[in-house]
């Protein structure tokens, strides 16, 4: 891959007919279809996004074995971010399995939707970590504010694992600015100074704003994870279609243009394509 590519770092396919997405209901009825391919392509061509990498929405390995089928026979797919039990005794032979796909980059534990806020500090086996620095794969971090402390301590513990926070460790930004604001800038703050050097995703920020958000809803957020993050460690991505509850993809990548236009062409490029290529080895 040359290395100026665009990535959208954090997409999704799903088919709810697949039976496995416990999140997903006939309610969320802008989302209750299949999303594929070809719903994404001209969205992102029109964005100048040319390659992307696709998370997983349920917690089953058939789920991952899906997207890795969808990723052998599309080019703009450039890595798949699947789920594994990292508490099970199986996970290690899992992964195994998994890693044999060229495109299998990372694991997603559901961390936002656990029942116990402390799993990821206690839960997962030491063999199924070791794997995945073993095997050089990544970690995405699903996280709210509260799972900060947990995750210090599983960061703590595995100093060698790459690990990514996604959205931003989504910022309640629709309670506004005195409510939301803390713990989560103190908990960013946190994170991005570990000396593991964390990566961090500039996505699902519409996700978590009120409906007609603007670029001033969203500027002090971006702000604040650039400066604690900085433009090396951040890497855009769209949340698509969750992303369609209350945005649009073209809004949305407008919008984070405009909010670290600011910054030099190299640091751009890193935030929109190369942190990504490097972090996920794509």
């Amino acid at each position: 891959m040359k290395t100026n590519v665009s990535i959208d770092a954090h997409q999704h396919y799903w088919d709810p007919a697949r039976g496995d997405y416990g999140w997903l209901t006939p309610d969320l009825k802008p989302l209750y279809r299949r999303f594929g391919s070809g719903d994404l392509a001209p969205l992102r061509q029109a964005a100048g996004i040319e390659r992307t990498v696709v998370v997983q929405a349920a917690p089953t390995v058939e789920e991952t074995r899906y997207l890795l089928d969808l990723a052998r026979s599309d080019d703009s797919i450039a890595g798949v971010v699947g789920w594994v039990p990292l508490d099970s005794s199986d996970a290690p032979a899992i992964l195994d399995e998994l890693v044999r796909e060229s495109k299998f980059r990372a694991v997603r534990p559901m961390l936002q939707d656990l029942p116990d806020d402390t799993w990821i500090a206690h839960a997962p086996l030491e063999a199924a970590i070791e794997r995945l620095i073993d095997l050089d794969l990544a970690f995405d971090a699903l996280i709210f504010a509260r799972h900060v402390p947990s995750l210090i301590k599983f960061v703590e513990r595995y100093p060698k694992l790459r690990i990514v926070v996604d959205h931003g460790a989504k910022p309640p930004i629709r309670d506004g600015i005195e409510a939301g604001w803390q713990p989560w800038a103190d908990g960013v703050a946190q994170l991005a100074a570990l000396p593991q050097k964390l990566h961090c995703k500039l996505s699902g920020l519409a996700t978590e704003a009120k409906e007609n958000w603007s670029d001033e809803t969203l500027k002090p957020y971006v702000a604040h994870l650039l400066e604690h993050f900085g433009a090396e460690r951040l890497m855009w991505g769209s949340d698509w279609p969750v992303l369609n509850m209350n945005g649009s993809y073209s809004d949305w990548h407008a919008a984070a243009r405009r909010l670290t236009s600011h910054l030099e062409k190299a640091e751009q490029d890193a935030i929109f394509g190369a942190n990504a290529r490097a972090f996920y080895r794509l």
